[in-house]
């Protein structure tokens, strides 16, 4: 439902508290008097067991207040919920809290179908509440307040939003809202995030997540929202008894923390470890937001401070910046002779205040020094107030690169002041800054992977899905899910994965010669069977076979291991294959699973029979291009051991990051696979080979395109038809588009732009162009008109796109033509796929904005069947809307 009527929750105008209560310390009472503390509004007690309560009436019944309130807090026993929402709803009420607590599955759903027909939302049942503290609003059981400001927190813990409001309370960190969001049975953390990514008081959203039960509305609105604003998630469950206990807590799957960190990478959020963090990382990314850098510079009056922030960036993994030799010729002569000479910057402690300004002012002119840690001790030289005022021209630098650390308490709290003031980032210790850079560093990365936006299928590949598909269905029409070697080898082979083939042969010694000989050693022998998945744990894989007695006696030796590990096993036979020997190779893992929550995923790692005992592993959520399965590698420790060192070339990066996407490709075009794993994929300078493989399939059909937790690229909606004598293709656009669309914009005219975008001017920033072709398909659609000069060069001839609201009812769109080729229709292919595409998304209607002097636009709209709206004295545009669906009789 999203954010429908949630303004009524939000901000309302009026509130009724059911079970407004006299007893002491109770539940009713307690939120009775929180609500009259601060709320300017009209606040009812409802309860039939009193007429006045604090000298106000109480009404005994929705039907007996004397106004529909805009929000209903309800207090009473979960028998009573069901009713009071259906009276609330034919009432008028349009939102409620339920803190009751106990309700069962059917009192839920009887609740919900309730406030269904009438759109009342719903936060809670089981919750402490919510507050808006610039309305003065205290909707809560909670024992105390909160500042207005400019952070919204939203949490699955009632006890938790209690703590942090008596923790944030004492260090004066004000909230936009604060919301606890109990059992969730309908507003959820995607309503949420829809709603306060757009909200002007809050610049920061803060999320405390146990579980989530909608993976594409929550991916969908996080990036969203995380594109507006810093979306900051602590996520409970790291561990498995974490993640028992929050599944027990939330009564739902916690699903992989792993797969969890994914999610939140992929949606360009930024997780934290503590609910501290979530205020410190609140902190950084507001007044640090812009910086580039992921090398740090220290410069310290103290060479102990130094040497501590060093240490914490080595333990965080943060590189230290080379410094220019320049830059340190300068310092040389800057600088006392005893100086550190290197990174950190030790100014030594009797510095004056010329000598703060004059090294800093040197490593802002270096870009290799990156981002730069200030970090003062106070002395008696001069007072730290004096040094920050001589530093703060040089602070204020777009993008941020300085970041301020004042040790001390009093001596220090004005320069703190200073600085913050100023708008730079400031923190107590050393250590405290240097993790805030991390958090500033993997933040950036994030925001990177939300922009990217891949198809679901790798372009230009040529694999055969029908091979795979039918080869499929025959395993599960044989009454297995468990695919025999050869036979998942032969699915990576369709899709161009290389393989190390093997054959397939009887249980019997001799057959097993019989096949190495064929070959040619060394061969490798392996087990057959159904029932065994991990062949190593009971003796069924020999390697380096090289002479016919070997593998004789060696096939032997595994019937009997086998029969008497596994002596329920069905033995189809042995594989033989050719003993794969290549220099420099890294044993790594690649897979895919389903996960309880996100769906598929899409695993990398290293790789071997010790991979469970390593644990050197990492997910992503598929679609995945190149950029992302780079990042996915990024996340592991073998990824600096697939890079060149001492005589060992590097492995072949390109292979490698095509095995992940060509994976991913594999969950989207076979809906069946459950499971697979690849290992070990052997990756040295030549490229990879696969030596073994598994995978399992599922007639549920777990995997797809449709089950992923984001929208792939939809390129089955691209189509080709001749135009104006040209061959024109109408497809969604796709990031790859950037500079292409630059140019087509380039090529208007400013009275287009103007007649169009009501700007004038032709330039465009990279952010902005960036917005326009990196887009999220499941809130909106740009389709493109493209072409090919005689070059064979591809144009954008044209777009129209629209942003469809959270409940899909309205979208909204625009249309530009390339200016010389206007009056050609190309404008109404576009805007017929538009329409087309809305409508078979049942989306309501299609609404826009017009210049009057737009007389072409408005009258294709009106052959298109838009209708114009009122247009007042002095406007410069009028309303267009076109109902896509049929209406209710």
């Amino acid at each position: 439902m999203s954010i429908r009527n949630l303004d009524y929750l939000l901000t309302p105008a009026s509130v009724a508290v059911f079970g407004a209560s006299v007893r002491p310390h109770s539940v009713g009472r307690t939120v009775w008097c929180n609500l009259r503390q601060g709320f300017a509004g009209p606040v009812y007690a409802v309860n039939p067991k009193y007429r006045e309560l604090d000298g106000q009436p109480v009404y005994p019944n929705v039907p007996a207040l004397p106004a529909v309130p805009d929000l209903a807090v309800l207090c009473t026993p979960p028998a009573t919920v069901p009713g009071l929402i259906a009276e609330l709803a034919e009432r008028g009420t349009r939102a409620a809290v339920v803190l009751t607590a106990g309700l069962d599955a059917a009192q839920k759903q009887a609740m919900l179908d309730a406030a269904r027909p009438k759109l009342l939302r719903i936060l809670g049942p089981n919750c402490i509440g919510l507050l808006a503290p610039h309305q003065g609003l205290n909707a809560s059981f909670a024992h105390i307040g909160a500042r207005p400001g400019e952070l919204a927190f939203v949490t699955q813990s009632g006890a938790l939003m209690t703590a942090m409001l008596d923790w944030a309370g004492s260090r004066g960190i004000g909230f936009s809202h604060f919301l606890s969001l109990g059992e969730h049975a309908d507003v959820d953390f995607g309503d949420l995030l829809d709603y306060l990514g757009s909200d002007a008081r809050t610049r920061a959203i803060l999320l405390y997540i146990e579980s989530i039960e909608s993976p594409r509305k929550f991916m969908s609105a996080a990036r969203a929202a995380a594109r507006n604003k810093p979306v900051i998630v602590v996520k409970a469950g790291r561990s498995p008894q974490g993640q028992r206990a929050a599944a027990s807590h939330t009564g739902a799957l916690a699903g992989s923390d792993l797969v969890y960190d994914a999610a939140i990478a992929r949606a360009g959020m930024l997780r934290v470890d503590t609910l501290q963090q979530l205020f410190l990382a609140a902190e950084t990314l507001a007044r640090y937001r812009g910086n580039t850098a992921d090398a740090l510079t220290i410069l310290t009056n103290g060479g102990g401070a130094g040497v501590m922030a060093a240490d914490a960036a080595a333990h965080m993994g943060v590189t230290l910046a080379e410094l220019a030799p320049a830059t340190l010729q300068r310092l040389d002569a800057q600088l006392p002779a005893n100086w550190s000479h290197a990174n950190p910057v030790d100014i030594i402690g009797d510095a004056p205040v010329q000598r703060y300004v004059q090294a800093l002012q040197t490593l802002a002119e270096d870009p290799a020094a990156g981002a730069v840690l200030f970090i003062h001790a106070p002395t008696a030289i001069v007072p730290s107030a004096d040094i920050a005022r001589a530093l703060l021209p040089l602070a204020r630098s777009d993008p941020p690169r300085l970041l301020g650390c004042w040790l001390g308490d009093g001596a220090v709290d004005e320069a703190r002041q200073l600085f913050r003031q100023a708008g730079i980032a400031g923190f107590e210790t050393p250590e405290e800054a240097v993790r805030a850079f991390t958090m500033g560093v993997t933040y950036r990365r994030n925001q990177a992977q939300l922009l990217e936006a891949p198809p679901a299928g790798v372009s230009g590949a040529a694999v055969d899905v029908a091979a795979v598909r039918s080869l499929v269905q025959q395993v599960l029409a044989s009454g297995r899910e468990l695919l025999s070697e050869p036979e998942a080898k032969a699915v990576l082979a369709a899709y161009r994965i290389p393989v190390a083939a093997a054959r397939r042969v009887a249980p019997e010694p001799q057959a097993a010669v019989a096949a190495a000989e064929a070959i040619g050693y060394p061969v490798v022998l392996k087990i057959l069977s159904d029932d065994i998945t991990h062949k190593s744990d009971v003796g069924g894989v020999v390697l380096n076979l090289g002479s016919a007695a070997v593998v004789e006696a060696a096939a032997q030796s595994m019937l009997a291991r086998v029969r008497q590990a596994r002596p329920e096993a069905r033995l189809q036979g042995f594989t033989v294959q050719a003993m794969v020997r290549r220099a420099h190779a890294r044993e790594l893992i690649v897979g895919a699973s389903i996960d309880s929550v996100f769906g598929p995923v899409v695993l990398f790692g290293q790789g071997g029979t010790a991979v469970e005992v390593l644990a050197d592993r990492a997910v992503a959520l598929p679609p995945l291009n190149v950029p992302l399965a780079r990042a996915l590698v990024a996340r592991t420790r073998v990824a600096r051991l697939l890079g060149a060192w001492r005589d060992t070339p590097a492995a072949d990066e390109a292979a490698l990051l095509g095995v992940l996407v060509t994976v991913s490709q594999l969950l989207a075009d076979i809906p069946e696979l459950a499971e697979l794993d690849i290992n070990p994929l052997l990756a040295n300078e030549e490229g990879v080979i696969a030596l073994d493989a598994r995978i399992r399939v599922s007639a549920r059909g777990p995997a797809g395109a449709d089950s992923f937790a984001i929208r792939p690229y939809p390129a089955e909606l691209s189509e080709t038809l001749p135009w104006s004598g040209r061959v024109l293709t109408l497809r969604p656009v796709r990031p790859e588009d950037e500079l292409q669309h630059r140019a087509f914009l380039e090529q208007l005219e400013p009275e287009d732009i103007r007649m169009r975008i009501f700007y004038s001017r032709r330039g465009i920033e990279r952010s902005e162009l960036a917005r326009l072709v990196q887009i999220d398909y499941e809130r909106e659609m740009a389709f493109v008109a493209v072409s090919s000069d005689a070059a064979g060069t591809e144009q954008t001839l044209g777009v129209v796109r629209a942003t469809v609201d959270p409940d899909n009812q309205e979208a909204e769109f625009g249309i530009i033509v390339r200016s010389d080729l206007k009056g050609q229709g190309l404008g109404r292919l576009l805007l017929d796929k538009l329409i087309r595409y809305l409508r078979a998304r049942g989306t309501r209607r299609l609404v826009g904005n017009v210049i009057l002097e737009n007389r072409p636009m408005r009258d294709l709209a009106h052959r298109l069947g838009f209708a114009e709206g009122p247009v007042e004295d002095g406007d410069r545009s009028c309303p267009i809307a076109l109902e896509l669906q049929p209406q209710s009789p």
